[in-house]
């Protein structure tokens, strides 16, 4: 389905209005594969420059956080390696959103959330800029509101972010310097 909007053609103020951003980590902090070891143990490929985006978040005051059925510990190694809070092994996502909302004192309305398959769909659904990496499940596709143009765990997670952080320029710069 390729009439799903790109993240980069996404109107400013939509963007700008953002203030929390939660994603999955499976197919948006990696390419959807897993490495499996001869003793079992998995291992996955993300890609580095994710973690410099969420620091572009960070000094906008854009809270972050990974929700994750996962219960492999890597996606707590790498949420530490890259300074991300990590709520991982959950059976309901859009319960810890729902949660995470509350404790923060954000409206859902000022979320975005970024997932790839079908354990995502609550999630999706319950934010203001429901987002999918270019490599999410086709049956992801009709309820998200923008697509990036690159896969998960080839840069999707930093183009979420350099898009947002765009839209927050483009806002100070249009409202002169207010934004």
């Amino acid at each position: 389905m390729d009439d799903v909007p790109s993240i980069l053609t996404a109107p400013a103020a939509d963007l700008a209005a953002i203030r929390f951003v939660a994603f999955d980590f499976d197919g948006v902090f990696t390419d959807d594969a897993v490495y499996v070891s001869q003793d079992g143990t998995e291992m996955v490929r993300c890609w580095r420059g994710d973690g410099l985006g969420l620091r572009k978040l960070d000094g906008l005051a854009i809270g972050t956080a990974i929700l994750s059925t996962e219960t492999n510990p890597v996606v707590g190694h790498r949420a530490r390696k890259m300074r991300i809070a990590c709520y991982q092994a959950l059976e309901d996502k859009r319960a810890r959103l729902e949660s995470l909302s509350a404790e923060l004192g954000i409206p859902l309305d000022a979320f975005a959330y970024v997932g790839n398959d079908i354990n995502d769909l609550g999630c999706l659904a319950a934010v203001r800029v429901p987002i999918a990496p270019r490599n999410a499940h086709a049956d992801v596709l009709a309820h998200v509101r923008y697509r990036t143009d690159t896969p998960g765990g080839h840069g999707a997670v930093r183009e979420v972010c350099d898009a947002i952080e765009r839209a927050h320029n483009m806002l100070k710069t249009a409202t002169g310097g207010q934004g």
